[in-house]
């Protein structure tokens, strides 16, 4: 079968790879209808994770057709069509009897590679490198999908698949972001990063009763889609004083909830490059810290893979912050959004800005990753 792989750093081809196979009694065979990029492959493709190796399949966000099933299977049948959580998780370990299937002891499965420095290795992911299972991603004409009664969801017929792609990772990850950040009814949000998650973030948000959501951001069209799609007010950084108007906004207090959506991009101190230290410096976690409003919470999506120097502590501790972050979503709120998007609660097909046939894969990660022509995200079709 073809499936776009990682060849090197900001190298991708698309490749001839053995069709999967089913491996255990809990396994699918997913044929794959859509597939997006996704901003945590954006790190990958710079070379950033040693464990990356020529030829691993890449794709997070993927939907498809159950073509074959294991033995074990009870949730799915052959033609059913299916998105599938980002997360792999087991369903069966401490973590995931209580939700939190992104924390998962048995997705990830190579011990070897387990950072010392954190003590635990990172929880099961499609398109990863060994340290996260190392499971073959959507990019492809077919994927073998561990654990499918607990990972892979039934699509409602009333939800088309440029819309139920997002289920997957995106929508999900917007949601928990809400969560984590305890939104209720009558909330100033303020969510940094107008991509696919930062605006899915906002209408989490929005849905869950904030009064006022605002986004920051520097792209122009993502700012009109977080204005259009999650009735989001915008803010561009170049030309605003967000902190001042954040508080503004606010009643002068500073939001009540801050999340921060977008990548974060490693820098060097001057002592950093004296002593060699490899760091990342979260600016915008900064201003989310400094921004919010005393006893707030702050959520910080995605991973900073290095460690962090000159970071606000004494704010958080002065002004009695909570501060919360998730690399990704679990998988207990994917049924609650696709239900969402049936009733037109929760649209998501704007973000598939591009649609590209699988062997312009390269060309669709190129687009993303500079963002240019407007791209949020690329969707491949096989």
């Amino acid at each position: 079968m073809r499936a776009l792989c990682w060849v090197a750093a900001d190298e991708l081809a698309v490749r001839e790879v053995p069709d999967p196979e089913l491996r255990n009694e809990r396994d699918v065979i997913v044929r794959v209808r859509r597939s997006a990029t996704s901003g945590v492959d954006l790190p990958l493709l710079a070379g950033r994770d040693p464990l990356l190796r020529a030829g691993d399949v890449l794709g997070t966000e993927f939907l498809g057709e159950v073509v074959e099933t294991g033995p074990a299977v009870r949730r799915h049948r052959v033609g059913d069509r299916v998105v599938v959580g980002a997360s792999v998780a087991c369903g069966g370990c401490w973590y995931c009897r209580r939700g939190r299937h992104s924390c998962c002891d048995n997705g990830g499965t190579d011990v070897a590679s387990v950072d010392p420095g954190l003590g635990r290795s990172d929880a099961g992911c499609f398109g990863r490198p060994r340290a996260a299972g190392g499971f073959a991603g959507g990019h492809a004409e077919y994927v073998r999908v561990p654990y499918a009664d607990v990972g892979a969801f039934r699509v409602p017929d009333a939800v088309g698949d440029d819309r139920a792609l997002f289920a997957a990772d995106a929508a999900p990850t917007g949601w928990l972001a809400a969560e984590l950040g305890e939104v209720r009814p009558g909330d100033v949000v303020a969510v940094w990063g107008a991509g696919a998650v930062g605006q899915l973030t906002a209408r989490a948000a929005t849905l869950r009763g904030a009064a006022r959501v605002l986004v920051v951001d520097r792209h122009a069209d993502r700012l009109r889609m977080a204005e259009r799609h999650a009735g989001a007010e915008t803010l561009d950084y170049r030309s605003t004083d967000v902190a001042a108007e954040l508080r503004e906004r606010s009643g002068g207090r500073g939001p009540d909830v801050c999340v921060v959506a977008v990548g974060v991009p490693p820098t060097r101190s001057v002592a950093d490059r004296l002593t060699g230290r490899d760091v990342d410096r979260p600016d915008a976690v900064r201003e989310a810290v400094h921004a919010c409003r005393k006893d707030g919470v702050v959520v910080v999506l995605g991973g900073a893979p290095g460690h962090v120097d000159a970071f606000a502590l004494g704010a958080v501790t002065d002004k009695r912050l909570t501060l919360r972050g998730s690399r990704r979503p679990d998988l207990r709120d994917v049924p609650m959004l696709l239900h969402r998007m049936a009733r037109d609660e929760l649209r998501t097909e704007h973000l598939a800005t591009h649609r590209l046939p699988l062997e312009d894969g390269p060309r669709g990660y190129a687009l993303f990753a500079d963002r240019a022509d407007g791209c949020v995200r690329a969707v491949f079709t096989p």
